[in-house]
């Protein structure tokens, strides 16, 4: 059994259909992934269609940076399990959901509930999560303060601005106990849902790459996990972060991706056991930068999910 890995640079049909979507979702998965930004060169190399989907010898798995060690590790897994696996490498978070739909990907992984339920409605499709993978905690970081409670009131907090993490940025501070939000919030809120007259502090919206360099400036950051790293930031030195437990979190869960006809299919399940894996998780874990809280929801659980996500995403 052999396995390969390609990347997968072209926009097909529903790729293309997918960029209304894609705008909007382009830094969805910042908070949620342990990386991406290392997805790989541009080639001229196309991701071939229809004679490996599935039910056929190979199975075929859409990711976004495939240079991460843990999938090098995943690889040789299911290949003394008896799999061929070929792992296809995406440069553009808006790629892989179009191609599993069309068929060109067996499963994919990359994304969050909130994220393939976004998609899902603005698509018109079913694709659905068959295992869970982790939650990535977002967490608050000061310069200035070392508690929540030391942050005084009408400070000003820097929170991403691309709409799933400035939800979600918006639901860790109240929690935090720093704002309140409109009908208690929700995935979707936004800087209008903050109601001024009950919130200790004022929040800005700035690009997510930029809410570390924002602590000069503000007495505290919302700042994805992936540029923590970068920013010679500690994950444990956050004030304070979502509890990968709480209601609020479970559309940030990590999930695996099929198509609905294909959720049933053995050799997918058995691809996500193999994820499992203790050595995967571990180098998972080191790639995350030790802020990985790995999620063990049921297939059936996390369609449920699924299911109130898009309902309020249609809603919105």
């Amino acid at each position: 059994m052999s396995i390969r890995t390609r990347i997968a640079t072209r926009t097909s049909r529903r790729a293309r259909t997918a960029a209304v979507a894609g705008v909007a979702l382009a830094l969805t998965l910042t908070a949620c992934s342990s990386g991406g930004d290392d997805a790989g060169e541009p080639t001229d190399d196309a991701a071939t269609t229809g004679e490996d989907t599935a039910g056929g010898d190979t199975i075929t798995v859409g990711v976004v940076g495939a240079s991460e060690d843990h999938w090098r590790i995943f690889e040789e897994k299911a290949e003394e399990a008896g799999y061929d696996v070929e792992i296809i490498d995406f440069t553009e978070y808006t790629l892989p959901n179009p191609a599993l739909t069309e068929g060109e990907l067996d499963l994919n992984q990359f994304q969050h509930i909130l994220y393939l339920a976004q998609y899902n409605v603005e698509a018109g499709e079913d694709l659905v999560p068959v295992g869970a993978t982790a939650i990535y905690p977002l967490g608050l970081y000061s310069q200035q303060y070392e508690s929540v409670e030391d942050i005084p009131d009408g400070a000003e907090i820097a929170v991403p601005n691309d709409p799933t993490n400035l939800a979600r940025a918006l639901l860790v501070l109240q929690d935090a106990g720093l704002v309140s939000l409109r009908d208690g919030g929700s995935a979707f809120s936004t800087e209008a849902d903050v109601l001024a007259d009950e919130s200790r502090v004022t929040v800005t919206p700035v690009d997510a790459q930029q809410t570390a360099l924002a602590l000069d400036s503000v007495a505290a950051s919302i700042i994805n996990n992936d540029f923590l790293a970068d920013a010679g930031i500690d994950p444990e030195s956050a004030l304070y972060s979502d509890d990968a437990d709480s209601e609020a979190a479970k559309p940030y869960i990590n999930i695996w991706a099929a198509r609905a006809e294909d959720a049933d299919d053995e050799r997918l399940l058995a691809l996500v056991e193999i994820y499992e894996d203790e050595e995967v998780q571990a180098a998972l874990q080191e790639a995350s930068g030790g802020t990985a809280v790995f999620a063990n929801q049921t297939p059936e659980e996390l369609q449920e999910i699924l299911a109130d996500v898009q309902a309020d995403a249609a809603q919105g």
